[in-house]
């Protein structure tokens, strides 16, 4: 089911903002079983806000950007979460080869960077989160639900901290 709603527009000044959306939004439930699809140009902050999200979900040592892997999997109790990165994918067939299909199928976490790099492969995101960086270091993040999943965490996240007033449009 594919959800229409309007986005959700937020302002981190820093990276502390970044870090306490991260920390609210891993204290949601629906987050469990769902797939995050982050874009935005280089240096944009996806990475930074996944490392926040992963720390803040409880993963514990080195939390490293999947550029050249593709994907870096993590096993905490009862959750299983996979960070993805399309920067350098170019071949479908390595979809199918590296067994992405069944990940994606299975229950737990699945963040992709670059997502459009896999056009066509990945199924659908539950949330798409797009990252802008503005001149004076601060970023923007346009939130947009893509499923029931997707709007139940949009939902949960119209309180979230680091939200500016009047910048739900």
């Amino acid at each position: 089911m594919i959800v229409k709603t309007p986005p959700l527009l937020l302002h981190w000044p820093d990276e502390n903002a970044t870090q306490a959306f991260a920390e609210h939004l891993a204290g949601q439930v629906g987050l469990r079983n769902a797939f995050v699809s982050l874009q935005g140009n280089l240096g944009a902050g996806k990475t930074t806000l996944v490392r926040h999200l992963l720390r803040a979900l409880g993963v514990q040592g080195r939390v490293k950007s999947p550029t050249y892997a593709v994907v870096e999997p993590y096993s905490l109790q009862g959750l299983d979460i996979w960070h993805f990165d399309f920067y350098r994918f170019s071949d479908p067939r390595e979809w199918e080869d590296a067994g992405f299909r069944d990940i994606f199928a299975s229950p737990g976490l699945k963040l992709a960077e670059w997502p459009d790099k896999a056009f066509g492969a990945l199924p659908l995101p539950d949330l798409e989160i797009r990252l802008e960086v503005h001149r004076d270091q601060s970023r923007s993040a346009t939130l947009q639900a893509k499923s029931a999943t997707g709007l139940a965490l949009m939902q949960a996240l119209q309180e979230a901290p680091t939200r500016d007033a009047g910048e739900n449009a």
